[in-house]
C-alpha cells in the first residue's frame, strides 16, 4: 500500500497541518523565510505528523490541536535535519541539494535553532504540560543519540545493543512522541497511551533499519540521497556489523577498514561483501519483527480507518523501496 493511500482518510487534516507550518514558520528576518521553506518544501514522507492525525483519529475526532502539534513534531525533526546535514557534511537530500550546500553551515544551523524555538513557542500555546513533558523529554534525547552517533563514527568495534540505542533515541524516539501526542490530547487511557507508545517506538526502529539497508541496496534516485552515504561518513550500521561478523577474514578486514576510514573507495566490494553475507535479509527480519509488535500493540483498538492506516504503515515501513 503506498503512503498516498495510508493518508486518504487524513488528506483535508494534513493539508491543515502543511497551513499551519506555512503560517508558523514566517519571520521577519528573510534569511529565515528562505531557508525554512526550502528544507519544509523539499519533500519529505511526513510521517511524523501523519502519526500524530492517525493516533488521534482512533479516540474521536481530529482537531485544531492536533493540528498544531502534527506540525511541531515536524518542525523538530526539520531542526534535525538542518542540524544533521551540517554535522555529516551532506551534500543531497530527498534528492536535492541540502540546505547547507546551499546556503552554508552557519545558515542551516542557525536557521535550525529557529525552526526548534518556533516549535516550542507553539508547543506552549497548546498549555498542556504533559505535552510539554513528552516533547521537551522526545527533543532532549534525539540530541543525545547525536551525540552517541558522533561518537560511534569509525567505530567498528560498536555491538548490535549500542547500535539500536542510537536508533531509539535519534529516530524512534520522535515516532514515540508522535503518537503519544495523538493519545494524549484526546484525553485516552494510560493504557491506550502506552500501546501507542510502543507502536511508535517499533515503528521508528523499522523504519531506521530499512534506512540502513536502503543505503546499501537502494537505487539513488528513489531514496532522494547518494548510495553509501552512511559508510563515506564512517557510520557502523546493522547490516554492515552483522557482515563483518559473518564474512571471511579478507571481506571482515575490508569492511572494518570501510568503517574505520570512512569514504567509499571500495563500496561496491563492501556492498557485495554484506549482500553475499545474508546481512540485507537478516535486518529485514529484524525490521519486519518490529512491524509485527506495531500491530500487534494496536490490536485492542476498535476497528475504524485509523486504525487500518497505522497497521498498512507499519507493513509500509518494511516493504518500502524509498
Amino acid at each position: 500500500m503506498t503512503l498516498s493511500i495510508i493518508q486518504s482518510g487524513i488528506t483535508d487534516d494534513m493539508r491543515k497541518v502543511d497551513d499551519v507550518i506555512r503560517q508558523s514558520l514566517h519571520s521577519e528576518v528573510a534569511l529565515v523565510n528562505q531557508v525554512a521553506d526550502y528544507i519544509v518544501n523539499s519533500g519529505g514522507k511526513r510521517l511524523r505528523p501523519m502519526l500524530v492525525l492517525l493516533s488521534a483519529g482512533l479516540f474521536g475526532d481530529i482537531q485544531a490541536q492536533h493540528h498544531q502539534l502534527a506540525a511541531v513534531v515536524e518542525f523538530i525533526h526539520t531542526a534535525t535535519l538542518l542540524h544533521d546535514d551540517v554535522v555529516d557534511e551532506s551534500a543531497k537530500r530527498r534528492g536535492q541539494s541540502t540546505a547547507n550546500a546551499l546556503f552554508g553551515n552557519a545558515a542551516s544551523v542557525l536557521v535550525g535553532d529557529f525552526v526548534y524555538s518556533r516549535a516550542f513557542q507553539m508547543m506552549v500555546s497548546v498549555q498542556n504540560m504533559r505535552v510539554m513533558e513528552v516533547l521537551s523529554s522526545a527533543t532532549n534525547v534525539i540530541a543525545e543519540g547525536e551525540v552517541l552517533q558522533l561518537l560511534n563514527v569509525n567505530n567498528a568495534d560498536i555491538t548490535d545493543d549500542a547500535y539500536l540505542r542510537v536508533i531509539h533515541y535519534k529516530t524512534a524516539k520522535l515516532f514515540e512522541a508522535a503518537t503519544r501526542l495523538g493519545a494524549i490530547i484526546s484525553q485516552a487511557s494510560a493504557h491506550d497511551e502506552a500501546a501507542l507508545t510502543v507502536y511508535g517506538m517499533h515503528l521508528g526502529t523499522a523504519f531506521q533499519l530499512i534506512d540502513d539497508i536502503l543505503d546499501l541496496s537502494g537505487d539513488s534516485d528513489a531514496i532522494g540521497k547518494n548510495l553509501g552515504d552512511d559508510l563515506a561518513e564512517g557510520k557502523p550500521t546493522l547490516p554492515l556489523l552483522y557482515a563483518m561478523r559473518n564474512s571471511d577474514s579478507a571481506q571482515s578486514q575490508m569492511i572494518r577498514n570501510a568503517i574505520e576510514q570512512g569514504g567509499l573507495e571500495h563500496l561496491p566490494q563492501v556492498i557485495e561483501a554484506v549482500k553475499n553475507s545474508g546481512a540485507l535479509e537478516h535486518v529485514k527480519k529484524l525490521a519486519e519483527a518490529e512491524a509485527a509488535i506495531c500491530c500487534v500493540a494496536i490490536a485492542h483498538f476498535p476497528e475504524s480507518q485509523f486504525k487500518r492506516a497505522l497497521i498498512a504503515l507499519a507493513d509500509f515501513a518494511v516493504k518500502r523501496s524509498f
